[in-house]
């Protein structure tokens, strides 16, 4: 029999889930999101239990996001299950936000996508100088979601704006500055940690391994990027980046070209989604509004498509629909933030006797 793909288990006071999908970077399915949940629940009212520890198996990191294959497959199909599966996964990032103990996240390696929500919204977020973090949704046709929206829009100035239309993958001190994470540890002596977490609360066993803070690239760009970014008009955005490249700018130059591969269509419901985002007053709002969009995109020509093109086919020639910025229709991007009626999603961070239907 295979292993399961989520393990849990209770070392010393300390819960351990460890995503179990190593040959698929842990990418995160509706089974485990439910497990998760489930088991986060029964801990949290556990007094054997005084903190909670998420790592991935293997060496290629904490996960690297959704399984978008079993989503193509879904979506291709007409079947509803990608969209059960991300009301559970948001309630999942809902709880681990609103987690009465705390919860450790050790976001080593890739930590994309999905990653970033089992992790991101955690207590204790610890990266490595393996780290390698982002929300390259745009690729493949998609927005952030799993609070993805309101993590960036709260970044430093438009810093949170670049990590989300470019979907760079980004290294500690990024995801440190963007607000991500909150410490960099020494991936070697990572099993010592999690030893001494087995007996000792998290603020005090941390103290002897935190390094010191690296220096951010995207804090050095700080000038430029605010006002590049700072247009709530993509067009806007890369008229702006255009210019700084125009006078020798190397990294706005670089932008231009990583956002003219991205879909035109998601990289407006991005932005659109991080401007509203900053205006919601709790996570559980922002990600009320990244499952109307969500729904609104699974019906659209570019998700599957860019799907397609990054993992089933693997031509990385996705043939967007649009496929010029200025040909999005305003009146569909709109209509994207409208109601889902009775398929809304509503989350109430504090009963967790609702989080498990």
């Amino acid at each position: 029999m295979s292993e399961p793909e989520v393990l849990f288990e209770v070392r010393g006071t300390l819960g351990v889930i460890t995503l179990n999908r190593p040959r698929a970077v842990n990418a995160l399915t509706a089974g485990m999101a439910t497990a998760m949940l489930e088991t986060l629940v029964a801990w949290a009212v556990d007094p054997a239990v005084s903190q909670v520890l998420v790592r991935g198996a293997g060496e290629r990191g904490l996960c690297a996001g959704g399984d978008i294959v079993a989503i193509y497959r879904d979506v291709t199909a007409g079947g509803t299950a990608t969209e059960d599966f991300w009301a559970t996964e948001y309630r999942l990032n809902s709880l681990v936000n609103a987690y009465s103990k705390p919860y450790i996240a050790y976001m080593d390696g890739l930590v994309l996508g999905g990653g970033v929500g089992v992790s991101a919204h955690g207590s204790h977020r610890l990266v490595t100088t393996r780290t390698r973090s982002g929300m390259p949704e745009t690729t493949i046709g998609f927005v952030p979601d799993v609070g993805g929206t309101y993590l960036l829009s709260r970044a430093p100035g438009q810093s949170g704006t670049h990590a989300a239309l470019t979907g760079e993958h980004l290294g500690a001190a990024e995801v440190l500055y963007l607000g991500l994470a909150d410490h960099l540890i020494d991936f070697q002596r990572a099993e010592e940690l999690f030893a001494a977490l087995e007996e000792t609360p998290v603020d005090e066993a941390l103290r002897s391994y935190i390094l010191p803070t690296p220096a951010s690239d995207l804090e050095s760009w700080r000038n430029w990027m605010d006002a590049a970014y700072a247009s709530s008009k993509v067009e806007d955005i890369v008229a702006a980046l255009q210019a700084l490249a125009d006078k020798g700018n190397e990294e706005a130059g670089k932008s231009v070209e990583t956002l003219g591969r991205k879909s035109p269509t998601a990289l407006k419901l991005t932005l659109a989604s991080l401007r509203r985002a900053k205006e919601l007053g709790t996570l559980e709002e922002t990600l009320e509004q990244e499952y109307r969009v969500g729904l609104r995109i699974l019906e659209s020509h570019d998700f599957p498509e860019g799907i397609r093109a990054q993992v089933i086919d693997k031509d990385y020639s996705p043939a967007w629909n649009p496929a010029k910025l200025e040909e999005v229709d305003t009146a569909i991007l709109e209509s994207s933030f409208a109601s889902l009626g009775d398929r809304e999603l509503k989350l109430d961070p504090r009963a967790l006797s609702d989080v498990v239907e």
